[in-house]
């Protein structure tokens, strides 16, 4: 069911030949006896001005990097806190559900 069906080797194609020949010769449209008009000429686009550059200092350099490291902290906090509660929420649900079938264990006997 799994091996693969392999054709008797003298009904299989060689590894030179392919099944569709290949095209000879240059293919031409054929004439054309219609009478079309000629396309309209746009007016060149105009490029957009350049907008002046963002001078940085080093001063902005040092702004630039401690925001950054102050918003990956704050998102690295907001995220551990998240999967604590998660955890958290887990861990309790777990205990409620020991406990609940303790006290159905309990009634039975």
């Amino acid at each position: 069911m799994f091996t693969p069906k392999i054709p008797p080797p003298d009904t299989a194609p060689t590894p030179g030949t392919s099944l569709v020949p290949p095209l000879t010769g240059i293919v031409q449209p054929p004439a054309c006896d219609c009478h079309h008009t000629p396309a309209p000429t746009l007016a060149p686009v105009p490029a957009p001005a350049a907008r002046p550059a963002i001078p940085l200092t080093p001063g902005a350099l040092i702004v630039a990097a401690a925001g950054g490291t102050a918003m990956v902290l704050i998102i690295g906090t907001v995220l551990v806190s998240m999967l604590l509660a998660t955890a958290i929420t887990a861990a309790s649900v777990a205990i409620c559900a020991v406990v609940l079938r303790s006290l159905l264990n309990n009634k039975a006997r």
